[in-house]
């Protein structure tokens, strides 16, 4: 059928050209409308709306026509009437669960972004983003995006015990992604790694290269990746026959270079250990810090693998999430999702791999 379009092509575009360059002129001084793209492509404005919404009862030589008319009057479509005919703004609305302050120190945010943003481009969708300071506030703003129709569909960046936005969002039925595992997977769409199996991986790697005292030092356990990564680390040394005692463990109120420091400085009142994994690099570059100060023989491992691991003194060693990944997965499960194009699966696995610096060779060697 491509010679029949081609021809319908060919005898529109002749009635096109002869009123091209009067309306060239006309519509150069002023805004151009759809009123202007339909007289250049001589069909009516509502069949030009019709091309914008991607109306399947258009034809092909019919699109092809007014794609043309748009493109010599550099016609964009505006946003905001797009939006009325699709039903659909084109937009995704992102929660980060941070302050301002904490956003642009936390480079996880910003690769997550980063992923988020090149598939949502790819797909012709825009970023809407919002941050707030407690999960109060985020389901705010989220009843904002909702009530006000500005987003198709919500990212939220962080999973947690009895998630207050996870929960919300279920109860109204409006789409959205998680960038973590939630409490309840059924009928949510997320992406996560797997974090049991990546500090489990970690813990029996240490333990084959000598450490035998284990020490853990993760973030608040409300949190589920933190509380995963505790159980993979629980795991890994039980099967190892290394029991895993009340002290081997430090839950830590905030993800800081502070907290990790003071966390250090409690574990070794108690015991010097071979190693300590931590759940996080802010956490993992503190207790990296206190290793360093005092001439400790102590192998530390963060989370995350960010910038600033790699110039410490020593170089920290870290697992790797591969964040990008976590958010372009994340807004292709969401928009395949707002397009009706049926996913494989509801969530996604982003692998992880251990990038090891001095922060865990032997201190001797």
């Amino acid at each position: 059928m491509t010679w029949i379009i081609r021809d319908q092509y060919d005898i529109m575009i002749t009635s096109v050209k002869s009123v091209k360059h009067q309306l060239l002129k006309e519509v150069c001084i002023m805004a151009v409308t759809i009123k202007d793209v339909a007289k250049l492509a001589n069909v009516s404005p509502s069949t030009v709306s019709r091309v914008i919404a991607n109306n399947p009862r258009i034809s092909d030589a019919t699109k092809l026509i007014v794609y043309e008319a748009m493109e010599e009057l550099n016609y964009r479509p505006n946003a905001i009437a797009r939006s009325l005919a699709n039903q659909s703004t084109q937009t995704l609305g992102l929660i980060l669960p941070s302050t301002d302050e904490n956003l642009f120190k936390n480079p996880f945010f910003i690769e997550v972004m980063r992923g988020i943003s090149l598939y949502a481009q790819k797909k012709g969708y825009r970023i809407m983003y919002t941050y707030s300071a407690n999960p109060d506030e985020e389901v705010h703003f989220i009843e904002d995006f909702i009530q006000s129709k500005w987003v198709d569909g919500v990212v939220l960046l962080s999973a947690q015990e009895n998630d207050k936005c996870i929960n919300y969002l279920k109860s109204t039925g409006f789409p959205f992604v998680v960038v973590g595992r939630p409490e309840v997977t059924d009928d949510v769409l997320w992406v996560d790694n797997d974090n049991f199996q990546a500090t489990y991986n970690v813990v029996n790697h240490l333990i084959q290269n000598g450490c035998a005292k284990i020490t853990f030092v993760g973030g608040p356990l409300n949190m589920n990746y933190s509380r995963d990564r505790l159980e993979g680390f629980k795991r890994a040394m039980e099967v190892r026959g290394l029991p895993v005692k009340e002290d081997d463990v430090y839950e830590m109120s905030d993800l800081t270079i502070e907290h990790g420091y003071e966390a250090m400085k409690k574990i070794v009142k108690r015991a010097q250990p071979d190693a300590v994994v931590t759940t996080d690099d802010f956490l993992a570059i503190g207790v990296n810090r206190y290793v360093h100060e005092h001439g400790m023989q102590t192998k530390v491992v963060g989370f995350n693998n960010i910038p600033l691991g790699e110039y410490q003194t020593p170089s920290l060693s870290s697992v790797d999430i591969d964040a990008e990944s976590l958010g372009y997965q994340a807004a292709k499960l969401l928009i395949n999702s707002l397009k009706g194009i049926e996913n494989v699966l509801n969530h996604y696995i982003v692998g992880t791999r251990l990038v090891e610096r001095e922060s865990t060779k032997n201190k001797d060697s």
